[in-house]
């Protein structure tokens, strides 16, 4: 008999989401477990169930799945009629390679937790100055009913009858060189060497729960747009007694009104009178550590640019801080009061004389 496809088994689509897979099994799994399920194809259907998920929750076992369909699990494949001889094909490996294939039972070994990763926003001061702030995640954690084995009781865990505890399973199949023995994760434990025969209800069987954390995140100066940060140890619980995953932070700095950033710079644009510009003047610049006095010298051109050493962004492993470029530009009045009109047109009467090189590039660009 063929096997069932495994995303028809669990009844999802191929696009399945991690949780809508494990969604899917728990409910499948409960349906039909043999302690609830007394219909004559429940056990069958139940390890149908179980070895669907086994594939489809692992990420690497899903991608050969999906390329390969059933035979991605099976050793040769090269076709029959070779046979004449008896070998274990892990021996080959070793003599190739040096080590022979991981054997399944390795799934008994600690095994480190996944891995959270979550976005978080943070203020332009916040990025310039550094900050402590809180976040809120969500963290898998051994259930405390069960202990993490996923039983009612201790009397409810029993040795897996299939592979004695060992977690593994030896498979026989014909190949180009003869009949190879494979070891591979036993199908009725999935590998744990243990059958739970009643489930915790807390966890219903899953070993874990979900808890929401608080977690204290200390966001360091000059952090930008998707800089990452890692916090060991915060991620979910390991398995098997391994130490847990790590929880990674990816910063999103918010955009400031007045500044421009270019890496560790600064770019400020200051709007000035015609008159400042004109006759200069000393005004007050601002900067992320406080205003500054900057001297304007009579004459200042729009788009003339002054550097403020050391006011721009610290940079995130030196601390060094970048520069603030305060960039003029000279701002022509709209509106003119009476007084002010009669006081431009008495300065129009005036020798205000231009700059000849600007003259000679208006003219060149005509006669051109």
């Amino acid at each position: 008999m063929s096997k069932r496809d495994y995303y028809e088994v669990l009844g999802v689509e191929k696009n399945a989401s991690d949780a809508d897979i494990k969604s899917a099994y728990r409910r499948l799994a409960r349906k039909y477990h043999p302690d609830v399920n007394k219909e004559a194809d429940a056990e069958t259907r139940f390890k149908e169930v179980r070895e669907a998920y086994e594939v489809l929750s692992d990420s690497n076992k899903r991608a050969q799945y999906d390329r390969f369909g059933h035979q991605a699990s099976q050793a040769g494949g090269f076709g029959e009629g070779f046979g004449g001889f008896d070998f274990d094909i892990n021996d080959i490996f070793s003599s190739f390679f040096g080590g022979g294939q991981k054997r399944a039972g390795g799934r008994n070994a600690p095994r480190k937790g996944q891995d959270i990763h979550k976005r978080m926003k943070v203020s332009f001061k916040d990025a310039v100055m550094g900050a402590k702030k809180t976040i809120r995640t969500q963290v898998y954690e051994e259930c405390s009913t069960c202990h993490g084995t996923g039983a009612h009781s201790k009397q409810d865990i029993n040795t897996c009858p299939k592979c004695q505890g060992s977690g593994s399973v030896t498979v026989e199949q014909q190949t180009l060189f003869g009949r190879a023995r494979t070891q591979t994760t036993c199908p009725q434990c999935s590998g744990r060497g243990k059958i739970v025969s009643k489930p915790c209800q807390t966890c219903q069987g899953d070993g874990v729960v979900g808890n929401e954390k608080t977690v204290n995140v200390n966001i360091p100066e000059g952090v930008d747009n998707n800089n990452q940060l890692r916090m060991t140890g915060y991620g979910h619980k390991g398995i098997n007694g391994g130490p847990p995953g790590d929880l990674y932070i990816v910063f999103e700095v918010e955009e400031d009104p007045l500044y421009e950033r270019h890496g560790d710079d600064l770019v400020l644009e200051l709007p000035i009178t015609v008159a400042q510009a004109a006759l200069g003047d000393e005004i007050l610049v601002p900067t992320p550590y406080g205003d500054v006095k900057l001297k304007i010298p009579p004459g200042t051109q729009s788009h003339k640019t002054f550097r403020l050493r050391g006011k721009g962004m610290p940079n995130l492993r030196s601390k060094r801080k970048g520069d603030e470029h305060v960039v003029i530009k000279v701002v022509t009045p709209t509106k003119l009061t009476k007084k002010q009109r009669q006081l431009f047109e008495q300065l129009a009467k005036t020798d205000l004389t231009i700059e000849e090189s600007m003259w000679d590039k208006i003219k060149g660009h005509f006669t051109s």
